[in-house]
């Protein structure tokens, strides 16, 4: 496989991150403040640890894809 489909991949994946952080950051109910936002705690630090190792499984899946196809 052509190692430029790899950079377009990780690209629109990169770009897909951004755009969603900034749509994320600029919504009307991060500008308005929530109250209830430092209630609950435990289980939105285990939703962001949960989405912290998924994407670096994933990550460790492409790498070893990566080279797996690359170096033969």
């Amino acid at each position: 496989m052509n190692t430029s489909i790899y950079f377009v991949i990780f690209s629109v994946i990169l770009l897909f991150g951004l755009l969603s952080t900034f749509i994320i950051g600029f919504s009307r109910k991060n500008r308005e403040g929530d109250q209830s936002y430092f209630q609950k705690t435990g289980t939105k630090w285990v939703r962001l640890t949960s989405f912290y190792v998924i994407s670096i499984a994933a990550g460790l899946l492409a790498l070893l894809a990566f080279i797996r196809y690359t170096i033969k």
